[in-house]
């Protein structure tokens, strides 16, 4: 029997996001060379119930090129999902092969590490007892 069989995977359960109506397969940017939005990443358990929210900042490079002078010239990069245009399935393609390199032995785990992707609900909630 392997380590594997007793690890906890990651499952994207779906994208959504408060900023756009529509998204994600019908939305198309007003701009698609200069864009950003908030992408909410709902992954939970592959071996059971529950979901859990990661959220990440989606932009294209030429929109922090026109956001750094409104933000006093220095924007930290955490949680940030740079793109070179709006393509959905390329953004779910990236998300679910990130979260296969998630896996570990406890959601806990599982989730601190999805966490470097996109802030976590939980993350400042603290440990689990």
């Amino acid at each position: 029997m392997g380590m594997d069989s007793t690890m906890v995977k990651p499952v994207l359960r779906y994208l959504q996001s408060p900023d756009i109506f529509d998204l994600p397969e019908s939305y198309t940017p007003p701009d698609p060379a200069c864009f950003c939005f908030l992408l909410q990443a709902v992954f939970g358990p592959s071996d059971g119930p529950g979901e859990e929210s990661f959220d990440m900042v989606v932009c294209t490079p030429s929109w922090l090129t026109n956001a750094l002078p409104t933000k006093g010239g220095i924007l930290s990069g955490r949680h940030y999902l740079f793109v070179e245009k709006y393509d959905i399935g390329r953004i779910r393609e990236f998300i679910d092969k990130y979260a296969q390199e998630c896996s570990g032995e406890t959601w806990q785990v599982v989730a601190e590490r999805l966490g470097r992707l996109g802030r976590w609900e939980f993350e400042d909630y603290g440990r689990y007892s």
